[in-house]
Protein backbone atom coordinates (compact mmCIF):
# COMPACT_ATOMS: atom_id res chain seq x y z
CA UNK A 1 0.00 0.00 0.00
CA UNK A 2 0.78 3.06 -0.56
CA UNK A 3 0.49 6.52 0.98
CA UNK A 4 1.07 10.20 0.93
CA UNK A 5 -1.15 13.58 0.77
CA UNK A 6 -2.89 15.59 -2.06
CA UNK A 7 -4.04 19.17 -2.33
CA UNK A 8 -7.50 19.16 -4.26
CA UNK A 9 -7.72 23.09 -4.61
CA UNK A 10 -10.42 23.58 -6.82
CA UNK A 11 -13.35 21.86 -8.99
CA UNK A 12 -10.94 21.19 -11.94
CA UNK A 13 -8.52 19.44 -9.41
CA UNK A 14 -10.99 17.01 -7.97
CA UNK A 15 -12.20 16.35 -11.29
CA UNK A 16 -8.96 15.22 -13.34
CA UNK A 17 -8.02 13.55 -9.93
CA UNK A 18 -11.02 11.38 -10.38
CA UNK A 19 -10.27 10.76 -13.85
CA UNK A 20 -6.73 9.96 -13.63
CA UNK A 21 -7.29 6.69 -10.64
CA UNK A 22 -10.58 6.12 -12.13
CA UNK A 23 -7.85 4.94 -15.39
CA UNK A 24 -6.75 2.01 -12.49
CA UNK A 25 -8.61 -1.08 -10.97
CA UNK A 26 -7.26 -1.43 -7.72
CA UNK A 27 -8.98 0.57 -4.58
CA UNK A 28 -8.06 3.53 -3.74
CA UNK A 29 -9.27 5.98 -1.01
CA UNK A 30 -9.10 9.30 0.69
CA UNK A 31 -8.69 10.01 3.89
CA UNK A 32 -9.53 13.38 6.31
CA UNK A 33 -9.70 13.08 9.88
CA UNK A 34 -11.89 10.03 10.66
CA UNK A 35 -13.37 9.80 7.00
CA UNK A 36 -12.55 7.95 4.27
CA UNK A 37 -14.10 7.68 1.00
CA UNK A 38 -13.82 6.07 -2.32
CA UNK A 39 -11.39 8.14 -4.38
CA UNK A 40 -13.48 7.35 -7.25
CA UNK A 41 -16.18 8.46 -6.23
CA UNK A 42 -16.36 12.75 -6.88
CA UNK A 43 -19.00 13.08 -4.35
CA UNK A 44 -17.33 11.20 -1.91
CA UNK A 45 -14.58 13.59 -2.42
CA UNK A 46 -16.97 16.83 -2.17
CA UNK A 47 -17.80 15.16 1.10
CA UNK A 48 -14.37 15.87 2.62
CA UNK A 49 -13.07 19.58 3.63
CA UNK A 50 -10.54 20.35 0.53
CA UNK A 51 -9.30 23.52 2.22
CA UNK A 52 -6.48 21.33 3.75
CA UNK A 53 -4.24 18.00 2.09
CA UNK A 54 -6.11 15.02 2.75
CA UNK A 55 -4.14 11.28 2.76
CA UNK A 56 -4.48 9.10 -0.49
CA UNK A 57 -4.35 5.22 0.49
CA UNK A 58 -3.35 3.33 -2.97
CA UNK A 59 -4.62 -0.64 -1.96
CA UNK A 60 -1.33 -1.80 -4.77
CA UNK A 61 2.20 -2.39 -4.42
CA UNK A 62 1.98 -1.89 -8.39
CA UNK A 63 1.34 1.93 -8.35
CA UNK A 64 4.28 4.02 -9.81
CA UNK A 65 2.67 4.76 -12.85
CA UNK A 66 -0.38 6.45 -11.45
CA UNK A 67 1.94 7.91 -8.12
CA UNK A 68 3.55 9.83 -11.40
CA UNK A 69 0.56 10.45 -12.79
CA UNK A 70 -0.67 12.17 -9.90
CA UNK A 71 2.67 14.16 -8.91
CA UNK A 72 0.79 17.63 -9.73
CA UNK A 73 -1.40 16.93 -6.71
CA UNK A 74 1.12 15.78 -4.57
CA UNK A 75 2.41 18.08 -1.38
CA UNK A 76 5.47 17.86 -0.54
CA UNK A 77 6.61 17.60 2.70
Amino acid sequence: MHVFKVNLQSIDDVKAFVHLVNEYPYEIDLAAGRYIVDAKSIMGIFSLDLTVPVDVHIHSEEADDLIEKLQPFIEED
